[in-house]
């Protein structure tokens, strides 16, 4: 067991781990912050999405002990201070960018790193930042408007069928 302390949506917590914990389990189980997903276990799917120092990680990749020091950024931590959902959340919501809502949290952390780097991404740069996230549903076209009208873009209209 090894003591780690760390950051988590602003709030400092310290707590034993295991070496072999990952950092899905470590939000999940031991700060009940379930909206981190476990999809995969293999860094396929996205679900698992967190900031960790601002960059974008797969928690399913670290170990927690690796994350002691660090600010780690949740799912939990992405709605405005007053409780109401941030521009990105929101336009997930008005522009349906979610299905079932499984791979919804690992889209809108994925959704934050991306426009952090750029504010305006083009269609094609969301679909590619995108690659390495997996809904089941095929809500990606959806997923894909809700990102660009975040960003304060254009919304491309939906395909008549």
């Amino acid at each position: 067991m090894a003591e780690v302390t760390m950051t988590v949506n602003g709030k400092t917590v310290t707590k034993s781990v295991k070496g072999n914990t990952l950092m899905t389990e470590f939000l999940r189980d031991e700060l009940r912050l379930t909206g981190t997903h476990v999809g995969c276990d293999t860094s396929q799917c996205g679900a698992c999405n967190i900031h960790v120092d601002g960059k974008l990680v797969k928690a399913c990749t670290m170990f927690a002990g690796e994350a002691d020091g660090a600010r780690i950024a949740t799912i939990e931590g992405q709605a405005d201070a007053d409780g109401t959902l941030n521009a990105i959340q929101a336009a997930f919501q008005e522009y349906h960018g979610l299905q079932c809502g499984f791979c919804t949290p690992g889209m809108v952390m994925a959704a934050a790193a991306l426009l952090k780097d750029n504010p305006k991404p083009s269609e094609a740069e969301v679909r590619h930042h995108l690659e390495g996230n997996i809904c089941r549903c095929t809500g990606y076209h959806n997923i894909v408007r809700a990102i660009l009208a975040a960003s304060g873009q254009d919304v491309p209209a939906v395909a008549a069928e």
